[in-house]
Parts: C-alpha cells; sequence; structure tokens
C-alpha cells in the first residue's frame, strides 16, 4: 500500500491534460433495444485505453478524456447502455452487467483492437473487473478507483450507512418518501424511479443524486452541490442506479473478489481516497489483499469524486506508470 501527500491547496485541474476534443465517434447498436455512443482521441497507433464511468448511468464528460495523456494513448471513451448520449436513455430493459460486459467486447471488436487497458472508477470498477475476468485475454492492465464490489453490504451502506456521516444528506433522503415507506429505502425509491410519469420519476431523479452527491467530496462546497445538466441526465444515473441496486449488480455475493485469480497477472494501480464515503476504503483494501501483486494507493486528504484533486493527481500519474509497464505495445 502507498502513502501519498496531501493535496487540498490545490485544484483537480492542476494535475489534468489539457483539453482535447474526439478525433472520432460513432455509434453501436449492441441489441435490437440499446445504441451506445463512442468516441475516441490521442494516437491511433498508441496503445487503448477505455474509460468506464461511474454510476452505472452516469455517461462520460469532457473533462475524463484529461487523464490521458493524448501521445501516449488511443482513448477511447463511451457511454453505457441507458447513459449519457446512448439511446434509449434511462432505459433498464436488458439492461444487466453482463450485458454491458458483452456491449464492451462487442466494441473492442468494432475498434479492431487485441487488447486494452481499463479505467473505471466506481461503477467503473465493477465493470471493469467483471470484464477482465471474463476476458483476461483481451486486458492489458486496469487503473481503478473508488472500488465498489457492488456486494449487499455495500448497497446497504449506500442506501443507510452514508447517513452515519452525513445525517443532512439521509434526512432529505428518507424526508423526501412518505414516513409509511422509508422502512425500505430502496423500494421505495426504485418504485418511483421506474414510473413512466415524469411528475413521479423525476423528483425522485433529483432526490437520489442531491443524497449522493452530497456525500462525494471530503469538505462540503460552498456553493450547494452540482446537479446532472438536465432531466434526462438526473434519471438516468438514479434510475439504473437503483436498477442495480434491487438486483445486486446481477452478481452472486462476493462474486468479484472470488474470480480476482482470473486476472491477479494483470499489471493494476487501485487509486481510493481515505475518507470515501460513498464506497468505503474498505472495499479496496480487500480487493488488494485478495490481488498482492496490484498496486494500492491511498489518498489521505479526498472522498469519493473524481475531481478531488489527491484523486486526479493519483489517476494522473497511475496512467502514467501503466504506460511504461504495457512497454511500447502497439494498436493494430
Amino acid at each position: 500500500m502507498t502513502g501519498v501527500d496531501a493535496t487540498r491547496h490545490l485544484a483537480a485541474d492542476a494535475f489534468l491534460h489539457p483539453p482535447i476534443e474526439p478525433g472520432a465517434s460513432g455509434r453501436l447498436a449492441v441489441d435490437g433495444r440499446h445504441t451506445l455512443y463512442w468516441e475516441e482521441c490521442g494516437a491511433r497507433d498508441a496503445p487503448v485505453i477505455v474509460f468506464l464511468h461511474g454510476g452505472p448511468g452516469g455517461g462520460c464528460l469532457p473533462h475524463h478524456r484529461r487523464f490521458f495523456d493524448p501521445a501516449q494513448w488511443r482513448i477511447v471513451l463511451y457511454d453505457q447502455r441507458g447513459a449519457g448520449r446512448s439511446s434509449p436513455c434511462a432505459s433498464v430493459v436488458d439492461n444487466t452487467t453482463w450485458s454491458l460486459v458483452a456491449d464492451l467486447e462487442k466494441l473492442r471488436a468494432l475498434l479492431g483492437v487485441e487488447t486494452m487497458v481499463l479505467f473505471g472508477g466506481s461503477w467503473g470498477s465493477t465493470l471493469a473487473l467483471a470484464y477482465a475476468q471474463t476476458y483476461p485475454q483481451r486486458c492489458a492492465g486496469l487503473v481503478l478507483r473508488g472500488i465498489f464490489l457492488a456486494t449487499p453490504r455495500e448497497i446497504d451502506w449506500f442506501m443507510h450507512g452514508m447517513g452515519r456521516i452525513f445525517p443532512e444528506a439521509r434526512a432529505a433522503f428518507e424526508g423526501f418518501l412518505p414516513e409509511a415507506e422509508r422502512g425500505d429505502l430502496l423500494a421505495g425509491y426504485h418504485r418511483r424511479l421506474v414510473d413512466p410519469d415524469p411528475a413521479v420519476h423525476l423528483p425522485a431523479a433529483y432526490a437520489w443524486d442531491r443524497y449522493e452527491t452530497a456525500c462525494s467530496t471530503l469538505l462540503p462546497r460552498a456553493e450547494p452541490p452540482a446537479l446532472p445538466a438536465d432531466d434526462a441526465a438526473a434519471l438516468a444515473i438514479a434510475r439504473i442506479e437503483a436498477h442495480y441496486f434491487v438486483h445486486r449488480a446481477f452478481l452472486d455475493d462476493d462474486q468479484l473478489i472470488g474470480n480476482v485469480g482470473r486476472i491477479r497477472h494483470l499489471p493494476c494501480t487501485i487509486v481510493h481516497g481515505r475518507y470515501d464515503v460513498v464506497c468505503p476504503i474498505e472495499s479496496a483494501y480487500a480487493l488488494a489483499r485478495a490481488w498482492p501483486e496490484a498496486e494500492l494507493v491511498v489518498v489521505p486528504d479526498a472522498g469519493h469524486s473524481v475531481r478531488e484533486p489527491g484523486i486526479a493527481r493519483e489517476l494522473v500519474a497511475a496512467v502514467d506508470r501503466m504506460r511504461g509497464r504495457i512497454g511500447g505495445s502497439r494498436a493494430p
């Protein structure tokens, strides 16, 4: 386990690469219902690194391209089923962990690459582990942040435990539901989020988003936390997260830890905030114990958000180290 210095006095942008626009983009129909948006930038003949966004349902944003040196990587980002610019928006039909794994394999084939590094945070770390354990021969390495193993314990912590640290956020989250429904918060929210009526699902979506966002950083913001840019983004992350939580992410208990042996030969760096309340550090520690060859970097002054300065610094550094670890391989 590696410790690092504090960075609270700096901004995340101080560590990121300059903004870059996509060099190519497209849409991939993965079945009769879902079509995924994808984009790429950087060097076409460089090793491929794929950004796996969180949520599930969070989608990709322009600043996500900036964790990677475009002279050293062929950078691929895409929006998972129901998220971002993929369609249909916020759909939970045929939306499972294993459909997302199959989608990533279809995207790899579309791009014509043999192997790729996976870069995933929060839910993105879950998907990265699930894909790598299914297709280890297609993975060159992993850079993971804010580990979420999608266990019942972690889901229960999200719904209930975070309120032990952020009681004000928990009070608002609970208070949105009628008192008679507060004994099962997940069921109450899920029922509203999958309701087709915007008058029902949108208020629930914003209540869910406010709760998660309020608990994501080490220190509270001076201004109110930013919410998703529009109703579609708010609904996608809240509805799809609740859908996955209700179905325990379509995983067996401790499945991702139990299958680590399939990928222990791959280089991996795990970056985790010491005070991550959304995804407590015990999950990162459990993964590192099961995967002793992996590098665990604990950021001492960070919570969950990828925008925390220390998290941004260590992710960029981890990607740079990964480039050296995989050598001079080139995409075809």
